[in-house]
């Protein structure tokens, strides 16, 4: 299969005359590995990355030089990309996603490794202990998989009424498809609310999900927490648009695109602390004395915007808690 290299920069405005002396450095510079998917959609998650970077004092093109690879045309891809960051020398490798962080711990034990997962780390074996990570990986663990049980509380608050609750999930993706659909399947029955769950790998299964979800009909929808509806976001808000399906999503770009809910971890703040460490790292603290660092911060989002085109008045109570409000 021909690989794949997808290199992304973020860059802004005319090109600028660099010095030969910056030039100098950029040869020289360490280089720091990127490897996630669904990049392009995460452009301000990684300025935090960024900027947590540039606080321990390394700026790209200057002192550092950072590569970018992105697996969004399937599951083949991670091996390869993990390879080519070992091949390219890198200094340091951030893995965002579970699998990107378990394609890029097989491909080194001695390259350090920072990565930002979803799925517990000590159970899918990429750490031994929080505390005191063992060899070469530390990072940051956003619990998403213990959210959905609140995402659906928090939906049946906006709608009382509401007895049919679909869930979308990503079953190529266990280690956040199979927490998702346990922990609302547990919260639907306490509820007692009627939960379907739907399921999608690719674009063309989203479009064939939301047909079956319209022959279902449900009075609201959850969308699981995964690295491909990410990529997808866009895709996910128009048709539950299209459809007029009240939803919550598991991060606040699906809001800030249109949705109509989300409840999840402020990732960007995890993003900056990622930087943070790969730059302790790259003035030579070793991953096993930073430990695995839990995020606690979590964020309610509200479209009232996209409320009001429902036809959905939201509850004071909800309002009020909510960190913001989009008009």
């Amino acid at each position: 299969m021909h690989r794949r290299r997808e290199f992304i920069t973020f860059l802004a405005g005319t090109a600028v005359a660099w010095p030969l002396a910056v030039f100098a450095q950029q040869r020289t510079a360490p280089v720091v590995g990127f490897l996630g998917t669904g990049l392009d959609a995460r452009r301000h998650w990684l300025a935090a990355f960024r900027a947590g970077l540039g606080g321990e004092g390394f700026v790209d093109g200057q002192n550092v030089r950072l590569e970018y690879r992105s697996a969004d045309g399937g599951a083949e891809e991670w091996p390869q990309l993990a390879d080519d960051l070992v091949r390219r020398e890198a200094a340091v490798i951030a893995a965002s996603g579970p699998t990107a962080a378990l394609a890029a711990k097989r491909a080194t034990s001695t390259i350090p490794i920072v990565f930002l997962s979803g799925a517990d780390p000590v159970h899918m074996g990429l750490v031994s202990s929080f505390h005191r990570p063992n060899g070469n990986i530390t990072g940051f663990y956003f619990p998403v998989t213990e959210l959905p049980a609140k995402r659906l509380a928090l939906l049946h608050e906006l709608l009382p009424v509401a007895k049919r609750i679909a869930v979308l999930v990503n079953p190529a993706v266990a280690a956040t498809a199979e927490p998702t659909v346990r922990g609302v399947v547990v919260a639907g029955h306490a509820l007692s609310l009627d939960v379907e769950i739907f399921n999608a790998t690719t674009s063309t299964e989203i479009d064939a999900a939301f047909a079956a979800l319209s022959k279902w009909r449900p009075d609201a929808l959850l969308v699981g927490s995964d690295p491909f509806f990410i990529t997808a976001r866009a895709q996910l808000v128009a048709l539950a648009a299209r459809h007029a399906f009240p939803a919550i999503y598991f991060q606040r770009d699906y809001v800030e695109a249109g949705g109509l809910m989300s409840y999840g971890p402020d990732y960007a703040d995890s993003y900056r602390q990622a930087g943070v460490y790969v730059g302790r790292i790259l003035k030579g603290t070793k991953p096993v004395e930073l430990p695995v660092q839990q995020s606690t911060k979590v964020e309610l989002v509200i479209n009232l915007k996209t409320a009001k085109a429902l036809a959905l008045e939201v509850p004071p109570n909800l309002l009020a808690r909510a960190d913001e409000a989009i008009e």
